[in-house]
Parts: structure tokens; sequence; C-alpha cells
């Protein structure tokens, strides 16, 4: 049960705050800068109003995932720092001596009130607003990109990811002291799960009892990490293959298993809109969905700024229905005339099609002369052997085929008007500000843990991202309010 307002605990220690959290805290500040009571207000609908035990707050709840964002920490170990990190206690809203929760209860919050609630957009559009409000967005020009996450249970056998966890414990406490080698258990030698399991628990007891290490943060941060991976395997999430990942590719050579990001940042580098895929969905594709959430959550927009994955004939249309300069250079791979546009898509990272099962065409073949007037083909080659057994392959391989190819026809006087904008002084000026994604792509990877899930399907990376942008947007924010 919630009641229908939060209430500040009041207590008599409550001034301790004024003197160990200075003004200029950056969880203070967000604090002041943001009314969280449109948390509230969204998930009342997730607790009965007037039935059962107190809940804790829900406004508390999503505090403690902005903090985990924030500080890239595990839930173990942000419950554990809140117990005496005052400004965390602060940002919470909890009185000095209150206990804190029970870190269990972040996974049963994310999986029980999250769900269904847009997360994402709703906190997307509230950083925007400040934004707004605070006249701190001036331009009317977006850029876009997408950037994958990894799965957190990859590609990897049970026994194999278990193995990881475990090693990384071991790695950290050698560092610490060697001769504590004698006292951790004997490694299986099977590549039985159950084993690997039954090992994983015997070194954590193990750990445990030595309190003068297992305090040692080195240690600790990979002892609660390989604590989660146990919990989450004996609640039977899959480690060999998450439910929603995919196979996506960021180059010809190289692939992801995971998910992906599609990202609209201001000029003034505030994320606008978002929307997370599977990993092995085209960039291109949303370009039309991201336009008009920015729009949505308050922003005009008369320029898109992208690479060359936004090119294709269906955006270039969108935009210029729209009054919306795209400066986006043209591919005459994405430019040509191709049919089933719905079962296979380009990867411009690697050059090649992909068909919609996530599997990267292996060569390309082409036929005709650039920059002459006949018609240029261009055909693409598919693994037949992974046709054979693909779930898709009915209507798409036929039995005994020896190959599998996708042609499209590369017409070099289509588009001439995007062509002409693209050889402007104006585009190229704009053009310049495109790096600005990918440093804020940068910053959601390496300084708030993006470049992993830190759980299983779609709807925790959803969570995950959500968080993650709110974040860097506040503290982005946050920035430029100082600097004035």
């Amino acid at each position: 049960m919630i009641s229908n307002q939060e209430s500040f605990n009041l207590s008599p220690f409550s001034a301790i705050y004024d003197i160990v959290v200075p003004k200029n805290n950056m969880l203070r500040q967000i604090n002041e800068l943001v009314d969280f009571s449109f948390i509230l207000d969204e998930l009342k609908t997730k607790y009965c109003l007037d039935n059962g035990r107190n809940a804790i707050p829900p406004i508390r709840m999503f505090k403690y995932l902005l903090l985990k964002s924030i500080y890239d920490l595990s839930d173990v170990d942000v419950v554990d720092r809140s117990q005496y990190d005052m400004s965390f206690k602060y940002f919470l809203e909890m009185a000095p001596e209150d206990r804190v929760i029970d870190s269990s209860s972040l996974t049963k919050f994310r999986k029980l009130r999250l769900k269904d609630v847009g997360l994402l957009d709703m906190l997307i559009e509230k950083t925007v607003e400040i934004a707004l409000e605070k006249g701190i967005i001036k331009t009317n020009t977006i850029i876009i990109d997408a950037t994958h996450s990894k799965a957190r249970y990859n590609q990897k056998s049970a026994t194999e990811f278990l193995q990881e966890k475990s090693k990384n414990v071991r790695r950290a406490i050698y560092q610490i002291d060697e001769s504590l080698k004698s006292k951790l258990p004997q490694k299986t030698t099977s590549n039985d799960v159950e084993e690997e399991l039954a090992y994983c628990r015997k070194v954590i007891d193990t750990v445990d009892e030595i309190p003068q290490v297992a305090s040692i943060p080195a240690v600790r941060e990979k002892l609660n990490i390989l604590k989660e991976v146990v919990e989450d395997y004996t609640e039977q999430i899959s480690y060999s293959n998450d439910p929603d990942a995919r196979k996506g590719h960021k180059t010809a050579d190289s692939s992801f298993f995971g998910f992906k990001t599609h990202i609209a940042i201001s000029e003034e580098r505030i994320i606008t809109a978002a929307v997370i895929t599977t990993g092995e969905k085209s960039d291109g594709k949303y370009l039309p969905e991201l336009i008009e959430k920015t729009v949505k959550a308050g922003m005009e927009v008369d320029t898109a700024i992208g690479d060359t994955a936004y090119s294709e004939k269906n955006n270039i249309s969108y935009t210029k229905e729209n009054n919306i300069a795209l400066i986006s250079k043209l591919n005459p791979v994405i430019q040509g005339t191709r049919t089933k546009e719905d079962e296979f898509e380009f990867n411009k990272d690697a050059g090649m099609y992909v068909c919609r099962a996530g599997h990267l065409a292996f060569k390309l073949r082409r036929q005709g002369k650039k920059n002459v007037a006949k018609n240029r083909r261009e055909t693409y080659y598919f693994d037949i052997e992974k046709c054979k057994v693909c779930p898709f392959k009915e209507g798409c391989y036929t039995e005994g085929a020896k190959s599998r190819t996708y042609s499209i026809t590369i017409k070099s006087t289509e588009h001439k008007e995007q062509e002409e904008f693209q050889n402007t002084e104006g585009f190229k000026e704009k053009a310049k500000s495109r790096y600005k994604i990918e440093a804020k792509n940068s910053e959601l990877k390496h300084r708030h843990g993006y470049d992993t899930a830190s759980s299983a399907g779609l709807l925790g990376m959803e969570v995950q991202g959500a968080t993650a942008i709110f974040a860097v947007n506040l503290k982005r924010i946050l920035k430029l309010i100082n600097e004035k």
C-alpha cells in the first residue's frame, strides 16, 4: 500500500545534512532541480492505495535505480553505500538513522512496478521539459545515431559464464594476498553446470568468512556480482541465450550479441528521444520515430544530422514532407531500388545487407560501371548452410538451392536534390556537429555501464536505458546551469 502523498521523514538528526552535504553536491542539486512526484503519479496504479502493508515509497525505489546508474553500482553495492553515504541518504529523502532496503527489493521493483509504464519516454520527456524551462535548448537541430549494448548473458554456456565470474573474484583476492589461494575451494574439473554452481556458492561462503578480505572494495564488488549471477541462475534466467537479445554487426568482421539504443540529441547535448531494439535492427529505420518523439517531448525540429545510414529514400521523403533539413550523406547502396525491404536491411557499419534472421551477407558482386547512365546492379551472397536451418526459411529458401542472393539496382540519377544539398557549405558546416553524439554514446558506455546490459530481456534494457539517459541528461543540465 502507498499513500496518496509522499512526506519527508522528519528527524532530530536531519540538520546533519546541512553540514555534510554541501550545496554544490550533485545529488543535492538534482533534488532541487527535479520534482520527482511525477514518478508517484505514474506508478500509483501499480500499488494498492488502501490495503496491505506500507510499501517502500516508489520515488525512493526509483532514486535507488538512478543512483545505480549515476555511479555504475550493483544492487547490493548501491544499498550498502546508502547505509553510510549521507549524500545518498539525503537524495533518497531518508532520515540519517533510517534503515535501508533489502537489495532484493530493487529486482522486484523493476519487474513488477516498472513494466508497461513507458519509463524511457517519460524520463526523457521530463528532462527535455526541464531543459526547455531553463532555456538550455536553444536550437531546433537534433543529431541521431545508434549505440550497442552487449547482452549480460552472452553467447556462452552457463558453466562458462559462472566460471568467468568466479575467476574475477579469485583474481581480485590474489592481487591482495596470493597466499589465500589455499583457503579457496578446489575448482571443478567437469563441465557440469550444477557442479559449477555449487563451487560458486562455496567461493561466496569462503570469502564471506574472511571479513578482512570481503570488506575490501575491489573484492566486494566482484563478489556481489557473483552473488547476483548465482541468484539469477537460481531464478532460471538463461545464460546462454538472452530471450530478447540478437546478433548485430559493428563491421563486416565483428559482431555483438545484444541490443541497440537509437538516440537523438540536441546540439546542447541533451538526449531528446531514444528507441531500444534488439541488436540486428537497422539504424536508418528509426529516424522518423526519433523526430516524432523529440517533438512530443516539446522541442521543435527543423534539422536532423546523421551518418549515411539515415539517407535512405523513405527518410529523405519523410524529412522533405515535414520541412526538415536532412544532413546525411547519400549512400548509393541504400538509395538503390530494391524489393523485400522488410526482409533485408543494409548494415552501414559492415557495408553489407542483413536478412531478418540477422545473418550478414559474406560477399558482394557489382555489375555495371559507376557514374554512367546505365543502371548498376549489386548482388549480395548469403551462407546457404545457414539458410537451410533458418527458422525463417519458408518463402525465402528453396530446397536444393545452391546459393541465396539478394540484388538491388543502383540508379545514378536518384535523389538529385539531396545530392545537390550535400554539396552546399551549409550542409558541410552542420555535418561537423555529428561528433557530439559519439561523445554522448561514449559517456553512456564508459561512465554509466551502458556497454553491457545489467539484466536479461528487452524490459531490463529499457529500464537501464531510461535511468542511464535520465542521469546523463540531469548531469548535463546541471553543468550548463552552473556555467551560466
